[in-house]
């Protein structure tokens, strides 16, 4: 034809291009193995998110420390001990063990007791300062207390404070429980991601059920290890 003229690109530059469709091939694969793990993490967030708000309430008189226990006293002037809704319903059923016995004074962050599941352990430190009066033998027996009725029957011991007005101070109680235990429900959801793709990057199916939503007791499923990096986190 007249005016036109055919250059075959690979007669001129062929290597050049075969390079840059060799890179192309080679990086997309990797591109998309570096997006997979922030891939996961969203759908853990986002199936984290299913968790029933009626975690997140708590009754009147109960005052919430850091490391996820509670303090309520009674009329007595002893004050009972316990591990608030939202860690049970991270472990789900374990064995509770006391590590003090009644008579024994502790200090605030002392260990008071433990919880296991499968060798896996989370230790549970005093909230306040004072004498340990009581233990919930009831509980050692059962359990499943703890998730049946956590700031009731699910009452690890009772302590006689020292100094109560000073250790609850910073702790949280009514509204403003609230309102924290919903922003550690979001560290929760950012911890899982992080931990499910450090430890196992390809399970996260063991975390989530079908639909999408995250699986009961999200901390069961993981190894020991998990469970310290949870312990040095969030119950310093």
């Amino acid at each position: 034809m007249d005016g036109f003229s055919y250059v075959n690109i690979f007669d001129t530059k062929g290597i050049e291009y075969i390079i840059i469709i060799a890179f192309l091939l080679l990086i997309i694969p990797f591109w998309m193995l570096l997006n997979r793990p922030l891939k996961v993490r969203a759908g853990i967030r986002n199936a984290f998110s299913s968790i029933s708000s009626s975690l997140l309430s708590v009754p009147q008189g109960v005052f919430f420390s850091n490391n996820h226990t509670w303090a309520h006293m009674l009329r007595s002037g002893n004050a009972r001990i316990g591990i608030d809704n939202l860690l049970i319903n991270l472990t789900g059923d374990v064995s509770v063990r006391m590590v003090r016995n009644p008579g024994s004074t502790v200090r605030k962050g002392d260990v008071i007791s433990e919880i296991e599941r499968e060798g896996k352990k989370l230790t549970i430190a005093a909230p306040v300062s004072g004498e340990i009066t009581g233990i919930n033998q009831a509980l050692l027996s059962d359990p499943s207390m703890l998730q049946e009725d956590p700031y009731g029957k699910g009452w690890i011991c009772s302590i006689k404070p020292t100094d109560w007005m000073t250790d609850i101070s910073g702790f949280h109680i009514a509204e403003g429980a609230n309102s924290w235990l919903g922003k550690e429900l979001d560290r929760i959801r950012d911890f899982l991601a992080v931990t499910t793709n450090k430890y196992n990057p390809e399970s996260q199916a063991v975390y989530m059920q079908d639909g999408g939503e995250l699986a009961e007791y999200p901390l069961a499923s993981m190894p020991k290890e998990a469970w310290d990096d949870f312990q040095a986190e969030f119950l310093k």
